[in-house]
């Protein structure tokens, strides 16, 4: 086989691997916490020394890498750190809002290490991948932010969810777009011109 065509093979590897990458962050960051159980003071205490003693371990075992697997691996220790302590907070605190808070945090922290995960591809393949990491934690904010909205208050609980959905929705087709387009940057002439028109087409863009 020539070395043409296995530079392609692996390309195109990459490439699969990077939306992969995004299909697999979207869903975790997508993902709605478990029940929370809410704890005590100390209980709570006691699982930020914990994370703190996780975090420094994680980060030791990272030290043995190089290059941007290191990279990843650091963020997915300190994405773990931070979503440890927003877990403990949100059963602590048992509100909406820091149930919310740990969401958003669970869903920065997949989108660090995603980004992280990117730079291992290049070019088109590479733009894609960031677009869809920034789309899948635009889709988990507008996830979290509903959720919290429907349990913040039964008065107006219609009302207030129907507008948090709708702007939800309007943010996440807002990201979807982003993503076509961006696909679009890897064709030339005719072809990406209709493809941006069709992507327009499709997410009521003019």
């Amino acid at each position: 086989m020539s070395k043409l065509l296995i530079a392609l093979f692996v390309t195109a590897g990459l490439g699969l691997a990077g939306c992969a990458t995004q299909r697999d962050a979207a869903m975790t960051a997508a993902k709605p916490m478990a029940p929370v159980v809410p704890i005590s003071k100390d209980a709570y205490d006691t699982a930020v020394r914990n994370a703190d003693t996780q975090n420094r371990m994680d980060k030791d075992a990272c030290s043995s890498r190089s290059g941007n697997a290191k990279d990843i691996c650091l963020a997915e220790a300190n994405g773990k750190e931070k979503v440890a302590k927003a877990d403990a907070e949100a059963a602590y605190k048992n509100t909406p809002i820091a149930r919310e808070s740990a969401r958003v945090t669970r869903a920065e922290a997949t989108y660090g290490v995603a980004k992280e995960k990117c730079d291992d591809l290049a070019g088109n393949a590479k733009d894609v991948c960031v677009k869809e990491a920034d789309a899948a934690l635009v889709k988990a904010k507008a996830d979290a932010k509903v959720d919290r909205v429907a349990a913040d208050t039964r008065q107006d609980a219609a009302t207030k969810q129907a507008d948090a959905r709708k702007e939800a929705n309007t943010e996440k087709r807002d990201a979807d777009y982003k993503v076509a387009i961006e696909k679009c940057d890897a064709l030339a002439g005719t072809a990406k011109d209709s493809c941006v028109s069709t992507a327009k087409a499709q997410f009521g863009k003019s």
